[in-house]
């Protein structure tokens, strides 16, 4: 290659047989000029680039490759496979089963259909985040496909806006963490739960858990980086707080009502920065098309509508006559707090005197 960038525009090239290409090349065993130590048929893996002969395996002399007869065996290009797994809807996990420990240079690819590639080590960690990250787009593209299907069928308030695998944390009763796969989804108004992909229009009634995104709080969580040359080499998101409150990094919540929480995570930083930015916007689509959601309560005593309108404010009105009790805007809202069961405090400010008043 030197030799040619230096070269004139003119070049003159000379092409000599090489005697250990036939077992380089994988080429027929009779061709002219092999050495007796690659005529055996042996090749070592070292050398094998995947090129394999398929036709006639005796030890003849064959035609050549160009000869017009029928029966001269063909070159091709042939890959063998071990193993394959299916990358739809497939999901990648670094941590061994049953143990919190991250594989710093392994990871294993797990298909829908339960085919597992193994355990996938590596050389090194860049290696590893290399693949890791390649596979990972590969999935992410094949996902953004079958959400193309699914919307095709959906009107356009009920478009999915996003999903993918991630891993919940459970709390055990003896205050032991383990995390389980899950499958969330952004579709529509609501917010779903999965122990198993969607594949048809039918499985979306069949979530595990389902909530209303306006009802929800998305929340990431501190990024801790550690000392570890696989995170190291992970997409790094650039936040400068970290703390050790989860086991795993990449970590975000979802606070339901009642104050149930769900904490979920993912493999990549890049990951968790799309789930953020999906859970923005497709709360916001909703927060448009629904204007406002008015829920049943009591107050002093009385059994009362409370109306949360995303344009306009809060407004409590009698559930029969409709006579307006109370209205604030947003901008009056100054502090809320609750029980975390079904009190709710909010504290608003009179514009005519100032005072802050507790509903």
């Amino acid at each position: 290659v030197h030799l040619l960038r230096n070269a004139g525009n003119e070049v003159t090239i000379t092409v000599e047989y090489l005697r250990e290409a036939p077992a380089f090349l994988k080429l027929p065993l009779g061709s002219p000029g092999p050495s007796s130590d690659h005529s055996s048929g042996a090749s070592s893996p070292l050398f094998d680039s995947g090129l394999h002969l398929n036709g006639n395996s005796s030890n003849t002399a064959p035609s050549s490759p160009s000869s017009p007869i029928a029966k001269d065996p063909r070159y091709e290009k042939r890959w063998l496979d071990t193993l394959s797994v299916p990358l739809s809807m497939a999901r990648i996990s670094r941590y061994k089963a049953g143990a919190e420990k991250l594989r710093w240079n392994a990871f294993e690819v797990l298909a829908l259909d339960g085919v597992s590639s193994g355990i996938l080590r590596f050389y090194t960690a860049q290696d590893g985040a290399d693949w890791l990250r390649a596979v990972s787009a590969n999935i992410r593209e094949l996902t953004l496909q079958n959400m193309k299907m699914a919307n095709k069928c959906c009107s356009p308030s009920d478009q999915v806006v996003h999903m993918g695998w991630v891993n919940e944390k459970l709390q055990g009763a003896d205050s032991s963490q383990t995390f389980r796969p899950k499958f969330l989804a952004l579709k529509g108004p609501s917010f779903y739960v999965f122990s198993t992909p969607p594949v048809s229009t039918f499985d979306w009634v069949r979530a595990e858990r389902t909530y209303h995104l306006c009802e929800v709080l998305f929340k990431v969580h501190k990024f801790w980086l550690a000392e570890d040359c696989w995170l190291q080499a992970n997409l790094y998101l650039g936040l400068q707080d970290f703390d050790f409150e989860d086991q795993r990094p990449y970590c975000f919540s979802v606070m339901a009502g009642h104050g149930k929480s769900h904490v979920f995570n993912v493999e990549l930083g890049s990951e968790l920065a799309v789930w953020e930015k999906s859970f923005q916007r497709a709360t916001f689509m909703e927060v448009q098309r629904s204007g406002s959601r008015t829920y049943m309560c009591s107050w002093q005593g009385e059994m009362l509508c409370f109306t949360v309108d995303f344009a306009m404010g809060f407004t409590c009105f009698e559930s029969k006559t409709k006579n307006v009790l109370w209205r604030f805007k947003f901008s009056q809202l100054k502090g809320s707090s609750d029980d975390g069961k079904t009190r709710v405090k909010l504290l608003f400010q009179n514009l005519d005197t100032k005072q802050i008043e507790t509903k």
